[in-house]
Order: C-alpha cells, then structure tokens, then sequence
C-alpha cells in the first residue's frame, strides 16, 4: 500500500504529509471471497438450484419429495393464538381475466388452474367460515365487472367462474374500487377483505392508484394478493399497507396453498377491535305439498327455511333475510365459527427417528413423528395437517 511509505521519493522533494496520500486497498480476487466460496456479493442471494440433487438412480424425485415435505411442515405450523378475530368476514375475490391468463406456464392454462383453485378456495371458506359472505369480481379490458353478490351460497360464485372470456389488460384500480362498493354495505362488526388472483404484471388505471390505496386504509379493508408471474411493488404495496398478505405462485399446488392461508379468519387490530351484539336467528325447515316462492331467488319450491322474525323463505343456510334483514343460521354454524377463536394447538415435533417405530394414533401407521402437548398421542404429517385444517379438535384428547 501506498499510505505510510517514502519510497520512490527524490531527496530533493519536501516531505509531505502522511495525510496528503490516499490508502489503496489491494485486496485480490482471494479476499473477495465469501464463507461458500462464492463471491460475497452472491450471498445475500439463494441459488435454489443447487436445492435439486440427483440420486443414485440419476432420478431427482427424492429431492422434490424432500421440498413438498418442508412446505408441508411449514403449513402445519399455524398461529395458535387466543386473539380476536373476525368471524363474520365479508370477502370479495377479484380474479384476472385479461388475455395474460391464457398463458400456459401453470398446466392447463393460468385462468383454468386459477378457477380449479377458486373452486376449492370457495368450498373451504364457507366450511370454516359459515357465517361469512363473498363476492367475485373480474377485471378485463381495462374494467372490472362483478360476477355476483355478497352472498353465503356457494354455488352462487362457483356457477360464475366457468367460461371466463378472457380479453384486453386488467384494471387493479377499477377492481378495488368496485371491491370497496361491494363491501360498502357491509356492518361495522365484520371484516372487510379482498382477495386478488392476478396473473399480469401490468395494469391500466384511469386515475391514480394512491388515492385508491388511501380510501382502502380508510374504509378498513384488508387486501391480499396471489400473483401467477412474479412480485410486483404497487400489488405488494397495497397488500403490507392494508394488513394483507402478498404471495407468488409457481404452480398450480402453490396457488391453492396460497389461497388457503386466505382461509382462516385474521386477528383484528386493535384499534379496530369493537365487540358488538349481533341478532341472529334460527331459521326452522319447512315443507309443503305446494311450492311457494323463495324470497332470496323467487323460484318455487317445495322446501325451505322460514324466518323467525317475518317468516319469509329462504332457500339455503346461512343467510340474510332479504324482506327483514336478520342473520339466519343453525346452531352448528356459530359452532364451526367459534372454533377460529380456541384452535387447536400445534403439535410438537418429536427428535427424529423417535415416532419412525410408534403407530399414528389417528390412521394407525408407522412414522407418528408429531405428537399432542396435552394427551401426548403421536400422529403422522398427514393426520397433523387433517387434524388442524378440517377436524379442528385432537382424537386423542376427546
């Protein structure tokens, strides 16, 4: 280095200072190196390609049964905690029809593995969450159009989803706007929240994105997003300021397991949380040699619900009244929602090799490698995840 030294110098040049002279860092390319042997630039990076290893066989099935494995472990582990949540939750989903979605990176096309996994993110939202209603909304051509109403009627939105006319760009602002009149009329006690399928990297607004964001904190509504390409920073954006979650699909499978994070109510915040009294009503079956008219569809027929309050008939269950507007649903509904407030607690992971040998209590196979923390039966990864997602309550301790 150059910092300290006078050689070279003529004895007939004054001295200068020490300071007057700059130090050179004269590291070679060795001292660039990182811990991996990488450039430490590199690090910050993840070469998830070197994830992928070759058996013995030259087969890589072992690998990507290994990585379904972690994300399988990883979705077992939930949030647990005994905080308020929205059980009445009113959701629109606005999904992408624009003529991105034909592409056919995700098998078959992104809009048919994008309406196979709405199908069963709808079926799943109103068996964990009854009491709640939902909306579908489409954005094509620069618009957005609503495909159907808030409702708790499954088939409502389902029959919607199929022959989709995919054309033109799609509009996030149109469809949030319109998301937000929807959810307009929906009480102060529920939950507001929309959730995004998309699938361009694009949009084409006609005015500006900001104010939507500012009127979507300001009307409490929380934003999700699953994006079919890649991560956009406005789609990411609107998602962290609204308290929504932002994620990337790769698949088909990481569509569907994206949406079902979308399926367990959210704590509320704190300075939303208010405890109101809800009316409610428990609607009685009834049944007729005569058909009479429905008062949510006004198709005839000869069973229904009748209202306790103006005994006008429904179809379905759970539901609002169209003539009287009280809440109407069965017992076992306030008990399915209910069960978001207790979950079930995580099961522990035991040290490996422990449960390779013990029996799962559930299905009676070998590798019981989670156990209880209160009754302290061992289950496989299977019966975990069956356990928490849709029995909600452990065989062992009942």
């Amino acid at each position: 280095m150059a910092g300290n030294s006078n050689k070279g110098r003529s004895n007939a040049e004054p001295a200068e200072d020490d300071d007057a002279y700059i130090d050179i860092d004269d590291t070679g390319p060795e001292g660039l190196k990182g811990a991996d042997g990488g450039y430490t630039w590199e690090e910050e990076y993840k070469r998830s390609w070197d994830v992928i290893q070759e058996d013995a066989s030259g087969s890589i099935q072992s690998s990507i049964t290994g990585i379904s494995s972690q994300h399988q472990r990883k979705r077992r582990l939930r949030d647990t905690s005994v905080v308020q949540r929205g059980i009445m939750r009113h959701m629109v989903v606005v999904l992408d029809q624009s003529d991105v979605m034909s592409t056919r990176d995700i098998h078959p096309t992104r809009i048919q593995a994008s309406t196979a996994a709405l199908e069963h993110f709808i079926g799943e939202f109103f068996d964990q969450n009854p009491i709640s209603q939902l909306a579908m909304v489409a954005t094509k051509d620069g618009l957005a159009e609503r495909l159907s109403e808030l409702s708790g009627n499954p088939r409502d939105h389902t029959d919607v989803l199929r022959n989709a006319a995919l054309a033109g760009e799609p509009s996030l602002q149109n469809a949030l706007e319109l998301g937000m009149h929807t959810l307009r009329a929906a009480p102060v006690h529920g939950e507001r929240e929309i959730v995004c399928v998309m699938g361009s990297l694009t949009t084409c607004d006609p005015g500006d994105i900001e104010q939507t964001l500012a009127a979507l904190k300001a009307a409490g509504v929380r934003v999700s997003m699953v994006h079919l390409a890649a991560e956009v920073h406005v789609f990411r954006r609107i998602c962290r300021e609204t308290g929504g979650a932002f994620a990337v699909a790769a698949d088909g499978e990481g569509l569907r397991e994206a949406l079902m994070e979308c399926v367990p109510p959210p704590a509320v915040e704190g300075g939303r949380a208010v405890a109101e009294m809800v009316q409610m009503g428990f609607a009685a079956k009834a049944s007729g040699k005569v058909p009479t008219p429905c008062a949510c569809h006004h198709e005839l027929g000869f069973t229904g619900f009748l209202c306790p309050r103006c005994g006008a008939k429904v179809c379905t269950l759970p539901t609002e009244c169209d003539v009287c507007g009280l809440a109407l649903v069965e017992a076992p509904h306030l008990a399915r929602s209910y069960r978001h407030l207790f979950p079930e607690e995580n099961f522990v992971e035991r040290p490996e090799g422990e449960g390779a040998e013990r029996a799962c209590f559930g299905c009676g196979r070998g590798g019981a490698g989670f156990g209880c923390p209160r009754c302290g039966e061992g289950f496989c990864l299977e019966c975990d995840i069956f356990i928490h997602e849709t029995l909600h309550n452990c065989p062992g301790c009942t």
